[in-house]
């Protein structure tokens, strides 16, 4: 058991991290729905996208996502139509697991956790830029809208790099908050503002840095993010305004307990902040040994 809390945050990141049973468990079902996909529309190119994608996914919490390029004459203008044929086409050949839209994918839920549970968003491809291929996905709203995984991907990779690889643990940080409290908030909107709040940052202490990150998240109030690749437009935290207000209410409570961890840490005493951070975890951070 850790007896600092920059021991605390690296066991914990260690437990965050899907073990590499959990890492095959995701991939299971993938030539299945690949061929199923290939079948009825034809396909491009499938490949994973997300937190898995990323290498920034929650041990028992992130599911899988794939991005699937479908040929454009097998795809509706209407993107809601699009989504409804691929919900038939796999419940058609997976009838047993529940399978739903979520836009702006289609959601197979092969198992009762996440790690088993494969999003799929259909994919158009429109052009390449910067080496990034670029292309419209659902916008939820019976449009198109664009997207890229990859260049999004490319984004997180450089600052991660130049923060000696402290990124990415500190992006898990953040959602490990979401998915421990039950924070409606999306995933991808964390990841880039984790991304673009480190863009600035000379050196990363995770202590420090987590505290931050929610700082600056309830001071800007959950506002939407610019793409800071310049490709997706505004990214928006929460699917609906109910969401937003619970997730800025959750917001303030973690801050609140981050600062009191902080302090606690400040004035040395290292048991109080463990539970501070525990709490904010809910009782998942590691324990205080000494």
């Amino acid at each position: 058991m850790p007896g600092t809390i920059d021991e605390g945050f690296r066991d914990f990141h260690t437990k965050l991290t899907p073990s590499s049973f959990e890492s095959e468990a995701a991939k299971a079902h993938r030539a299945s729905i690949k061929r199923r996909i290939e079948t009825d529309f034809g396909l491009r190119r499938f490949w994973r996208t997300g937190s898995f994608g990323n290498g920034t996914s929650i041990s028992g919490h992130s599911d899988v996502d794939y991005m699937a390029s479908i040929p454009r004459e097998s795809l509706s203008s209407n993107s809601t139509t699009s989504l409804t044929k691929l919900r038939n086409s796999l419940a058609a050949r997976f009838p047993n697991t529940g399978v739903r839209t979520s836009c702006p994918a289609v959601v197979v839920p092969f198992g009762n956790s996440a790690k088993e549970t494969t999003e799929v968003t259909p994919a158009d491809y429109l052009r390449t830029e910067n080496g990034f291929k670029i292309y419209d996905i659902p916008d939820c709203a019976g449009g198109w809208m664009n997207a890229s995984p990859d260049a999004h991907n490319a984004y997180v990779r450089q600052i991660n790099s130049k923060l000696s690889g402290k990124v990415k643990p500190l992006i898990r940080f953040i959602k490990a908050w979401k998915y421990y409290q039950s924070v409606p908030i999306s995933s991808f909107y964390l990841e880039l503002r984790v991304a673009k709040y480190a863009f600035s940052e000379q050196t990363i202490l995770y202590s420090i840095d987590v505290q931050a990150v929610f700082a600056l998240l309830d001071r800007l109030e959950l506002a939407r993010i610019t793409d800071p690749m310049g490709i997706s437009g505004y990214i928006s935290p929460c699917k609906s305004t109910a969401d937003l207000e619970t997730a800025r209410s959750k917001l303030s409570t973690a801050l609140a307990r981050a600062t009191k961890a902080r302090e606690a840490e400040a004035a040395e005493n290292i048991k109080d902040a463990f539970e501070w951070w525990n709490k904010l975890y809910a009782y998942k951070f590691p324990s205080y040994y000494r």
